[in-house]
């Protein structure tokens, strides 16, 4: 079979296209034909050994795939060959066949093109994980997301408002504002882009975020961007509010711990892919929702473009360097 390599340390570049073995399924996993794959900012970072998972190379990026269901293990029963599923798989989904865990896998409806089933549980999951384990969010609450134009941000618009919140969206451009606000967001502002040494930036951009929020404050703020924006965002979180750690895409940032103390807030940290291994039953159950949310056409995964197997690299590229709106999707049908 093809698959998408990753053979040493290295950038999009780096990935090479061969053939490799068919894997076959441990007796608690599936083996999946990969359809589609997502794509998503850890793919990026995993290939140059920067994410805090590090498998054995060569390996394959790909954390999120859709496709039937082509080997069962001998203690699987709750899926059988030919069952079209969802499947998280951590990395390894930039191929035409790949195994995982029988319970990361999801029934994939009828009705859901691959694509969008490619695009849906990484970034959904996430989000909703974030949002409702975390932070609580309750309806009648300002949600402020950053990067709310792209994958996890603006699943998390969606979910806001699936979830009664009134949504703001921060954004790069006003491009990927309307964007947002076409996804849910009720208002919203473009930011400006640098690093902000200057103390003067850092204190515009802050009233920036504090403009859009209001008096009151955002009871949650949702960062998937990182870097300067987040300190400038928390000065603008409500008294007990719940500031979202999601991804840094724009750096690491370093946050004032006086900061909490005088919003009287919480940072929290959302590392879904660790829920999903130590509270199955509980993502089960976000799994579920998130597909009643998708029946109902509450939340529809928006997939700005496709690439082939062979042009995977090329998407990977694009979201590192946050030019991706949406969902990026490699696909292999």
């Amino acid at each position: 079979m093809k698959a998408l390599l990753s053979e040493a340390i290295g950038g999009p570049d780096s990935l090479v296209i061969k053939e490799v073995d068919t894997p076959h399924p441990a007796d608690d996993e599936v083996c999946i034909e990969v359809k589609a794959c997502g794509v998503n900012y850890p793919d990026s970072l995993i290939i140059e050994d920067k994410y805090q998972i590090k498998p054995p190379r060569p390996f394959a990026p790909g954390g999120e795939v859709a496709g039937e269901i082509s080997a069962v293990g001998s203690d699987v029963t709750n899926f059988k060959v030919g069952d079209k599923v969802i499947g998280l798989v951590g990395w390894g989904g930039m191929a035409e066949q790949v195994v995982t865990k029988a319970f990361k896998c999801a029934p994939m409806p009828d009705s859901m093109p691959y694509t969008e089933a490619a695009a849906f549980i990484f970034t959904y999951g996430t989000s909703y994980h974030a949002l409702k384990q975390r932070a609580g969010l309750q309806a009648g609450e300002t949600l402020l997301v950053l990067g709310a134009a792209g994958g996890v941000g603006l699943a998390a618009v969606e979910l806001g408002k699936a979830m009664g919140a009134r949504v703001l969206a921060a954004v790069s451009s006003e491009e990927k504002l309307a964007i947002a606000k076409k996804h849910g967001a009720d208002d919203g502002f473009v930011y400006p882009t640098g690093d902000f040494a200057d103390r003067g930036e850092q204190k515009a951009l802050a009233a920036q975020f504090k403009e859009l929020c209001g008096k009151s404050g955002a009871d949650v703020i949702y960062d998937a961007v990182g870097g300067a924006y987040a300190e400038a965002s928390l000065r603008a979180i409500a008294w007990k509010g719940r500031f979202l750690v999601v991804g840094f895409p724009a750096g690491i940032p370093s946050i004032p711990l006086n900061l909490p103390l005088l919003k009287g807030c919480q940072i929290v940290g959302v590392f879904w892919g660790a829920f999903t291994e130590r509270e199955t039953s509980e993502n089960l159950v976000n799994n579920q929702e998130l597909i009643s949310f998708y029946l109902d056409k509450k939340i529809t995964p928006y997939v700005s473009q496709q690439f082939p197997l062979e042009q995977a690299g090329e998407a990977i590229k694009a979201l590192a360097n946050r030019q991706a709106v949406g969902k990026l999707v490699v696909t292999l049908d």
